[in-house]
């Protein structure tokens, strides 16, 4: 079950050094040490909230988004403002226990679907079903 991180005032901006416009995953050689200084940042916040208002953070608990890349302790930016559409990941209420599925249509019915296979869709028509949002970013930590 996800952890409700609770809505937060609109965040200050934080703008960071991003000196570099694209840094590719092979190896490359190295950037000129010259770029470090272009003045170029990025805000976190700026990038991953596009609507503050309508904005809250979960923390995921569980296994059943890991094949769509959320995984336990991974943190979901969700945004209320969004209407919900097949393929969205959803964080909803679910007879009374919250949960992050994606939604689908299988032939007319909506269903509430989860990445790992070893959970089966769940039809939502004849449950009580309240979204909270729609998940517009996951951040992920790797182990340091």
């Amino acid at each position: 079950m996800p952890k409700i991180m609770h809505p937060h005032p609109t965040p200050t901006p934080l703008p960071l050094p991003h000196p570099l416009p694209l840094t590719r995953a092979g190896l490359s050689g190295f950037p000129s040490p010259a770029q470090d200084y272009e003045g170029r940042t990025l805000d976190l916040n700026e990038r991953l909230v596009k609507r503050p208002a309508a904005t809250f953070f979960m923390t995921v608990t569980g296994d059943s988004m890991g094949p769509l890349g959320i995984h336990e302790g991974d943190i979901l930016v969700v945004d209320r403002s969004i209407d919900p559409r097949p393929g969205h990941i959803l964080v909803a209420m679910l007879d009374g226990e919250l949960t992050v599925k994606r939604y689908e249509r299988i032939g007319q019915r909506p269903y509430l679907c989860s990445g790992n296979p070893r959970y089966t869709p769940i039809p939502i028509a004849d449950l009580e079903c309240q979204v909270w949002g729609v998940v517009r970013s996951v951040i992920h930590e790797f182990p340091v």
